[in-house]
């Protein structure tokens, strides 16, 4: 496929996307299988102009004073890729399977894409709606760090020191350009390149060896913070496919005991193949069985229970532009009331002296500070610990990232344009005795 027919593939796809309101990944899975002339390099081509436009739809809608899709999607080249006027012309010349030439509004609009006086949820990319929320957390620097969360992620991998030794597997990977990440000593991060595309790692022979897994480095950081001991007993309430529940069992060097649970048994099937690929083995999963309670023996006697709490991904939105415009308030109540029953549930597993993990990818306060208070309030057997203390599991890097991220009483918030991590809140409690 051409430059140009790769556009007009974006502008149709976008246009489904408005029409049905569903997730980018399943709008552009049809489109493959619709048209499957479209090779890989094409279709991941198309995926980056559409996931670039989601980025800057805002922005992009302002520029153009339109929000149909084809306005976006040249905004966004504008904006986003730096494309001239006449560079946006050639693309959009009315050829064959190329989109209709710009009309003399659109080059007007085009030769300045100025977002000066434009609101703060414009220029930072996010819903208007989230705006109070978002300027509670970050105040005069909401549209920077909205911004950050407009632009492309890296590509993060965690080094498994189960199968590899970190100075080995960089070597290995060297044709890649790792780079070791800003804080954990566990991270490489790979550059995309141009058009967004990241190299296929999956593919890699130390990813099937499983010396390396795919991992942010705020979730990497997470565990860590987390301080999983090894010896000790450690519940992972959420754990899903299973990111956290493998970086433990590193930490812990398959000493102890981890149990994983989810409350959706879907949500833990890739884990299973996960574990056998990192050489786990002091993990065993704890799936749900109907109305049976599968946790019961474990209360009171953890050592460490984490809840990576389902949340409205706010920090995430690098990498699902698309969920910031679907996301709804009726979506952040029902998140927070499921948090708040989740941690309570949580604390009944702490043994005395053992501590408790809430995690989210997050950058709301309502998701984060205020459920941690409002266990505090409930539970007077519960203190924070405070985050300058907890930092300290990262050895030379923790001052470094207490300074750099944002850090209350009731915890440690990093993002995009703090830490160069996806958006992490993370608040470790102790239980008293």
């Amino acid at each position: 496929m051409t430059p140009a027919a790769r556009l007009s593939a974006a502008i149709e796809i976008l246009a489904d996307l408005s029409a049905r309101r569903r997730p980018a990944a399943d709008a552009l899975k049809d489109w493959g299988l619709s048209h499957r002339f479209a090779g890989s390099g094409d279709r991941a081509a198309i995926a980056g102009i559409l996931y670039d436009t989601l980025r800057r739809r805002a922005s992009a809608a302002h520029v153009m004073g339109s929000e149909e899709p084809r306005a976006l999607v040249l905004g966004m080249l504008a904006l986003m890729r730096g494309l001239s006027v006449d560079a946006i012309a050639a693309l959009a010349d009315g050829a064959r399977f190329a989109p209709a030439p710009l009309s003399e509004a659109e080059r007007a609009r085009l030769a300045d894409p100025s977002l000066e006086g434009a609101p703060p949820f414009v220029r930072g990319d996010y819903p208007q709606w989230l705006h109070a929320s978002l300027r509670h957390v970050f105040g005069e620097s909401v549209v920077e760090e909205g911004a950050a969360l407009a632009a492309r992620a890296p590509l993060d991998l965690r080094i498994n020191t189960l199968k590899g030794e970190p100075d080995a597997v960089k070597a290995e990977l060297s044709h890649l350009h790792p780079e070791s990440c800003r804080f954990s000593p566990l991270a490489l991060r790979i550059k995309l390149d141009s058009e967004g595309k990241a190299p296929p790692v999956s593919a890699e022979p130390a990813f099937l060896r499983g010396e390396v897994e795919v991992q942010d480095e705020g979730s990497q950081l997470a565990a860590i913070l987390a301080r999983p001991v090894p010896g000790g007993q450690v519940l992972d309430l959420c754990a899903g496919a299973g990111g956290k529940t493998l970086e433990f069992a590193a930490l812990m060097d398959n000493k102890g005991q981890i149990y994983a649970h989810d409350s959706d048994i879907r949500r833990l099937k890739p884990m299973h193949e996960r574990l056998a690929r990192a050489g786990v083995r002091n993990v065993q999963v704890r799936s749900p069985r109907g109305a049976e309670d599968v946790l019961h023996d474990l209360e009171g006697k953890m050592d460490l229970v984490l809840v990576d709490a389902p949340c409205t991904g706010t920090g995430t939105w690098r990498r699902n532009p698309d969920a910031k415009w679907r996301v709804r308030p009726g979506a952040l109540a029902q998140r927070t009331a499921e948090q708040a029953k989740i941690l309570e549930q949580a604390a009944h597993y702490v043994r005395p002296g053992g501590r408790l993990a809430y995690v989210t990818c997050s950058l709301l306060d309502e998701e984060n500070g205020a459920q941690v208070r409002a266990l505090l309030n409930k539970r007077e057997d519960f203190s924070p610990v405070s985050p300058t203390e907890n930092v300290l599991a990262l050895g030379a890097s923790g001052p470094a990232l207490a300074e750099a991220a944002l850090t209350s009483r009731e915890g440690l918030l990093m993002s995009p344009r703090r830490t160069g991590t996806d958006g992490f809140f993370v608040s470790v409690m102790k239980r008293a005795g």
